[in-house]
């Protein structure tokens, strides 16, 4: 009995662990330290460029415009951060917040005000509605596992994912 409440407690330590490090994504970056600007191109489910290499620690202002004809996200995450992502998005859209071609602001900050992930207002992603700019300055420090997604419902699972290579 003995071995076994080891074997279950080291499990979910390994897990929870484990976990932890996915977890690492970089941190909010500032203008003051930004070593270069990476110009992003969203079209309809992919990003120009579709992979990104990155030094470990360096900070980057992405320059996002949408050049597309629906709502895209450009998301700083790694893959669980994604899939945790995703059913605040889908209620967006059952809320009639985020629609195809547009995203109701005016609707998402009354919404905001009773659930705060309707005002989708993170440092690490950019929702932007066709012809939008937006900007992310990112620093890459304590980094893994690394993706940049769209998490606009169906927009994942068709491929508008973006590889990142942290050096």
């Amino acid at each position: 009995m003995k071995i076994l409440k080891f074997l279950i407690i080291f499990l979910f330590t390994f897990k929870f662990a484990y976990a932890d490090k996915n977890m690492k994504i970089g941190t909010k970056g500032k203008e003051s330290e930004v070593s270069r600007i990476v110009k992003v191109v969203m079209y309809d489910n992919y990003y120009e460029p579709s992979s990104f290499k990155i030094k470990a620690g360096e900070t980057i202002k992405f320059e996002v415009e949408n050049a597309g004809m629906l709502v895209h996200e450009f998301n700083i995450a790694n893959k669980m951060m994604h899939m945790k992502h995703q059913p605040e998005m889908i209620k967006m859209v059952e809320n009639e917040i985020l629609l195809a071609y547009s995203i109701d602001k005016e609707k998402m900050k009354k919404m905001a005000k009773m659930d705060k992930a309707m005002g989708h207002s993170h440092s690490n992603s950019v929702l932007l509605e066709p012809n939008q700019r937006g900007e992310i300055i990112w620093k890459f420090d304590n980094a893994v596992n690394i993706e940049i997604a769209c998490n606009v419902p169906g927009h994942y699972q068709v491929g508008m994912i973006a590889k990142v290579d942290i050096n």
